[in-house]
């Protein structure tokens, strides 16, 4: 089996999120969580944006969450993006709390709501990168 080339944009591997990549090579998905606070945040910062501490670790999360808003982009602001034209964009509620940007990871179905059920699921585009999608639940 050949596998097709990954094209589009993908994420630098830097100390800061390398552990999120290694859960979600791993198909978890994973935020932030303050030690001093308990703040759950994404994506990942040097410090709390509550409290300012830099104690954090990370945390595997449900991957359920809640859809606040999509969009239908019809323009390729990246070339590897031209050929999925339109292609679709989320921005959900983890049930844990943060807000994520994604994509769905299927065609986007005739009854979608916001406050529809989604569930996290991941893409392997490349060697230890695996990109987080949102199905419905």
């Amino acid at each position: 089996m050949t596998s097709i080339p990954y094209d589009k944009p993908l994420p630098v591997l830097d100390p800061l999120t390398k552990p999120y990549w290694d859960f979600a090579w791993a198909r978890q998905l994973s935020v932030q969580r303050c030690q001093s606070c308990g703040d759950r945040h994404f994506p990942a910062c040097e410090v709390c944006p509550v409290c300012l501490s830099d104690d954090q670790l990370w945390e595997v999360v449900s991957g359920r969450a809640t859809l606040v808003s999509w969009v239908r982009f019809h323009r390729a602001y990246w070339d590897g993006y031209r050929a999925e034209l339109p292609y679709d964009v989320c921005l959900v509620q983890l049930e844990e709390g943060p807000l994520v940007l994604s994509n769905f990871g299927c065609d986007i179905p005739d009854d979608v709501h916001m406050g529809l059920p989604m569930r996290a699921v991941f893409e392997h585009v490349a060697e230890s990168v695996s990109l987080l999608r949102f199905v419905p639940a």
